[in-house]
C-alpha cells in the first residue's frame, strides 16, 4: 500500500497474535453495538443504529490496533479507506458491477419462473427508503471492514494472500450459513462472494471497489425488486417482491444467497473482477523500483580496462576556439599577381581612340 508507515519488527508469528486480537474485537464490537442499539432506540431503527455503532467501533478500534502495533501513521487509509484519486470512480465501478449481478439474476428468475412486485404509494415509505439505503451502505462497509481490513492484512501477512483469501472466504460463509434459514448452498454462495471480494481488495489495496460490489449485490436486490436478503424482505417499504419458481433458482424465503443461481454467476463474477481491475492492479500493485548497490560508471570502468590493455593514451589536443564573433564578415584573401612578361608602356591619352 502507498500509506506511509513507520518500519516496525513484523514477524509471521507476531501477523498472526495480531490477527487473533483483532478477530476477537470484532466479535466484541458486534455485540457492543447491538446491545447499544437496543437500548438506545426503537425497533425500527435498531438495525440502522447498530450498523452505525459497529462501523464506528470498528474503524476506531482497528485504527488503534494498526498505530499502536504497527505504527501506521494513516491507519484509516492502511485498512482499506484512501482517499486517492479517482476513489469515487473504483466505488461506482464496484456498484455497477453488484448491480449487474443483481440484475442478471433477477432477469433470471422473472424469465424462467417470476416475480410479483407490489409499490407502496405512500409518501412515508420513501422517507424510509433513505433509511434503509443508509442501513445496506454500513452494513456492507462493516463487512469489507471486518473480512477485508485490517485483520485480513495480518493473517495476509503471516500465511501469504492466498491463505488469506481462502480462510476469510469460509469464515465469512461459516457466519453466513449460521443465519436462520440457511442453507448449504448458502454457504457455497458465500464463500465464492467473499473470493470475488477479496480478489477485488488486492487487485486495488483498498476497498472501494469491493464496498461498492458488495452494496450493489445486497441493495439492489432487496430495494429495487425487493426481494428478501439473508431471509430478511422487510428492508424495502417501497417495493416488495414475491418470487416464484424452483427453489434452485430462487433460493426460496431465504433470497439469491440460496440459489443455484447466484453460485452459477458468481463463479462468473470473479474472472470480470478480475478484468475490470487491471488498470488498478497495474497502478497499485507494481512493484516500486528502488536502486540499490554500488553506483558503477559504466564509461570510465570501460576507459580503464582499455588504459590497462592498451596503455595510457595521450590527452587529446584542446579545442581550437574561435575568437572573433561569429557576426563578423568573412573576408577572402586576396592573392598577389606576377607582372607581365613585357608590360606596354603607358601612352598618353589623346583623346582621340581611332588614332590609335
Amino acid at each position: 500500500m502507498t500509506t506511509a508507515t513507520v518500519q516496525v519488527r513484523d514477524s509471521r508469528l507476531r501477523a498472526y497474535g495480531q490477527f487473533l486480537f483483532a478477530l476477537f474485537y470484532y466479535f466484541l464490537a458486534r455485540a457492543l453495538a447491538h446491545h447499544g442499539a437496543l437500548g438506545l432506540v426503537g425497533e425500527r431503527w435498531q438495525p440502522l443504529t447498530e450498523q452505525a455503532m459497529l462501523v464506528f467501533l470498528l474503524l476506531l478500534g482497528f485504527a488503534g490496533l494498526g498505530f499502536s502495533l504497527n505504527r501506521q501513521v494513516q491507519p484509516i487509509s492502511a485498512q482499506g479507506l484512501p482517499r486517492r484519486a479517482g476513489f469515487m470512480q473504483e466505488f461506482g465501478m464496484g456498484l455497477a458491477a453488484g448491480w449487474g449481478v443483481a440484475a442478471v439474476c433477477v432477469a433470471a428468475m422473472a424469465l424462467f419462473g417470476g416475480i410479483a412486485v407490489s409499490i407502496s404509494p405512500s409518501l412515508s415509505s420513501w422517507g424510509w427508503l433513505l433509511v434503509d439505503f443508509a442501513y445496506f451502505a454500513l452494513l456492507c462497509l462493516g463487512e469489507e471492514l471486518t473480512f477485508r481490513g485490517y485483520a485480513f492484512q495480518r493473517f495476509a501477512r503471516a500465511t501469504g494472500q492466498a491463505g488469506a483469501v481462502f480462510g476469510f472466504s469460509l469464515l465469512y460463509a461459516f457466519l453466513e450459513s449460521m443465519t436462520p434459514g440457511a442453507s448449504r448452498t448458502t454457504a457455497v454462495t458465500s464463500f465464492v462472494l467473499a473470493v470475488g471480494l477479496s480478489l477485488a481488495y488486492l487487485r486495488t489495496q483498498a476497498l472501494w471497489v469491493s464496498w461498492g460490489l458488495n452494496f450493489g449485490w445486497k441493495a439492489s436486490r432487496a430495494l429495487l425488486f425487493g426481494l428478501a436478503v439473508n431471509g430478511d424482505n422487510s428492508h424495502s417499504a417501497v417495493v416488495q417482491g414475491d418470487p416464484t419458481g424452483s427453489f434452485w433458482l430462487t433460493g426460496g424465503g431465504f433470497g439469491l444467497e440460496s440459489s443455484w443461481l447466484a453460485f452459477i454467476v458468481m463463479l462468473a463474477l470473479v474472472p470480470v473482477i478480475y478484468r475490470m481491475t487491471r488498470e488498478l492492479d497495474y497502478r497499485y500493485n507494481v512493484p516500486e523500483l528502488i536502486p540499490g548497490g554500488i553506483p558503477v560508471d559504466i564509461d570510465a570502468a570501460a576507459r580503464r580496462q582499455h588504459e590497462d590493455a592498451m596503455g595510457a593514451s595521450e590527452p587529446a589536443p584542446p579545442p581550437l576556439v574561435q575568437i572573433a564573433p561569429l557576426s563578423a564578415p568573412l573576408v577572402a584573401p586576396m592573392i598577389p599577381q606576377a607582372p607581365a612578361a613585357n608590360p606596354e608602356p603607358d601612352e598618353p591619352n589623346t583623346g582621340n581612340e581611332s588614332t590609335r
